[in-house]
């Protein structure tokens, strides 16, 4: 089974604008509209069997109706392949009763954004909102490292995860863009706390929408040496595969791990083994 453990869908109505905008933030290249049915066509072209929506509240005031639609598309899950995540927002009033209310409803998970939610991520109102994803079981994954963009906001960067998990209880994090992106020199200071990384919008190069932008040097991401380096530093019963889609072809995703230096067992678990485990399927 092949999981891909990071990906965004917008609402139908409003996803070509949405799409367009932030398209316009990172001058990359998006590789399918934005929809649950473009995600899925795009999982049939790459052989994606589960594809996990993670969706972010930029207000508190949006985390409700942002979790009823997630838990929405659990209902749908044997017609779709697709899994989304609920959210949380350090602005809003004490989180557990809706981290109850996702546990209830089959959610395996929630999205914190800390560039998008602009409040840092040792800070004491995402640490209740870890104390309750974990006292409910539920997963945390959150956008680590820099964000293409907003390149000045520097709020999940990896000494502050660091010191987050120090302040909390047990809880399962997972660390997108390979732990934190474009930071990734600065990892040392989160090996051995067992976290989990997602490979997303991390490995090979960038693909800009034009020649103006992410040019030379600053199109490159992690080369597979380096990328295999963080693997085996975290563990890969610790990697999951993400692609970040639309912000990426799910299938040459998919062709870069299955490129890497890594045991056919190490791959195998890597593009959905270690997810499959995680989210009970």
């Amino acid at each position: 089974m092949i999981i891909d453990f990071h990906t965004h869908t917008f609402p139908d109505a409003i996803a070509s604008d949405a799409v367009r905008s932030l398209r316009a933030a990172c001058h990359t290249c998006a590789f399918s509209d934005g929809t649950s049915g473009g995600l899925m066509r795009s999982m049939a072209r790459a052989g994606i069997d589960v594809s996990v929506i993670l969706p972010v509240a930029t207000k508190a005031r949006q985390v409700p109706h942002i979790n009823d639609a997630a838990i929405r598309i659990r209902e749908t899950y044997d017609n779709t392949g697709l899994i989304s995540f609920g959210c949380a927002h350090p602005e809003q009033d004490d989180p557990l009763p809706e981290m109850k209310r996702l546990r209830a409803a089959g959610i395996r998970g929630i999205k914190l954004h800390p560039p998008y939610q602009g409040v840092r991520f040792d800070d004491p109102r995402y640490l209740r909102i870890l104390d309750a994803a974990g006292q409910e079981e539920l997963i945390v994954t959150i956008h680590a490292g820099l964000d293409i963009g907003l390149p000045e906001a520097r709020y999940a960067m990896p000494e502050m995860i660091r010191a987050a998990l120090d302040h909390v209880g047990p809880v399962t994090l997972v660390l997108a863009h390979m732990g934190g992106w474009r930071c990734w020199d600065d990892l040392d200071c989160l090996a051995g706390t067992r976290v989990y990384l997602d490979t997303s919008f991390s490995l090979g190069t960038l693909s800009p929408v034009d020649e103006r932008y992410h040019t030379g040097e600053s199109r490159k991401l992690l080369g597979p040496e380096r990328f295999t380096a963080l693997c085996r530093t975290f563990g890969t019963d610790h990697i999951l595969f993400g692609t970040d889609s639309p912000w990426a072809d799910q299938g040459k995703a998919k062709q870069d791990i299955e490129a890497l230096p890594l045991t056919a067992e190490e791959k195998k678990s890597i593009l959905g083994g270690n997810a499959a485990r995680l989210l009970g399927i």
